[in-house]
Order: structure tokens, then sequence, then C-alpha cells
């Protein structure tokens, strides 16, 4: 005898993150990358995603994430994050360790023609710096 389905099936389910993101443009794809970091990396420079949100979940290792208007907090191996897109500002999405590599997945929304992420000028970094939240630095002990 086959098996049509496994009986259990709504127990495989774990929900690590649910939110409601303030928008997603007409038209837009969905990529999912992975992206993996050496022991120490400091990451992408200052960015933003302007097509969409973003949704992640660390894979291995620690990241110190650092979106505008929050302050830098550690996201840990098993953990779900995400950013809004559009004008809000990705300071950080560095490995917070000097030990191991990470790994992380990020599901982007992406508006064709249009740069899945947009690097952010020092000018518009020294205009905007009010909106960001004191930084604190990478200790590897978070």
């Amino acid at each position: 005898m086959t098996k049509i389905h496994d009986p259990q099936w709504e127990n495989a389910l774990t929900v690590v993150q649910d939110v409601h993101p303030p928008f997603i443009p007409e038209g837009a794809d969905v990529m999912t990358v992975v992206i993996e970091y050496p022991p120490g990396s400091a990451g992408a420079p200052p960015h933003r995603h302007p097509s969409g949100p973003a949704f992640g979940y660390m894979l291995e290792g620690e990241m110190l994430f650092e979106l505008e208007g929050q302050p830098p907090r550690v996201i840990r191996e098993g953990e779900a994050f995400w950013e809004p897109g559009g004008d809000v500002i990705h300071y950080s999405d560095a490995n917070n360790r000097d030990d191991v590599k990470i790994r992380f997945v990020v599901t982007m929304v992406c508006v064709p023609g249009r740069p899945m992420l947009e690097l952010v000028e020092d000018d518009e970094l020294t205009a905007r710096k009010h909106l960001r939240v004191a930084a604190r630095p990478a200790t590897g002990k978070d």
C-alpha cells in the first residue's frame, strides 16, 4: 500500500515569522538568495531595498543586524528577520563573530526594472544621521 500523504503533515509546520509588510508593489517579482559571509566580515555597505520588503532566516552563525530607526541587534541561527524595504536604510548585516561564517536566506520583493539593492551614498547617510539609533560594536559575545 502506497501512502498518499503523511497523516501528521499539519504538525510539520513551524511558524518562524508572521509580519504585515507596509507595502508590496503591483507587478512585483520575488527573489530568494542565500548570503554567506566569512568570519568577521563587515557585510554589505549601507543600502536599501527600494522595490519592497525583504524576509530572512539565519541558517548559520550570528548577524549584527541594524535598520534605520532601530537599535542594532544580533540575529542568531534559527531566527527570522525582516525589513520593510522602500526608503529604510539597512546599515548592517555583518558577521557578529570572528570565528565562524554566517549563512542566511533572504526572500525579497523586486519590481522589474528596479535594483533589488541600492547603496546609500555618504552624503545621504550624513543627512539622515538623526534617524539612526546609536550603534554598538560587534563583540562576538552577544
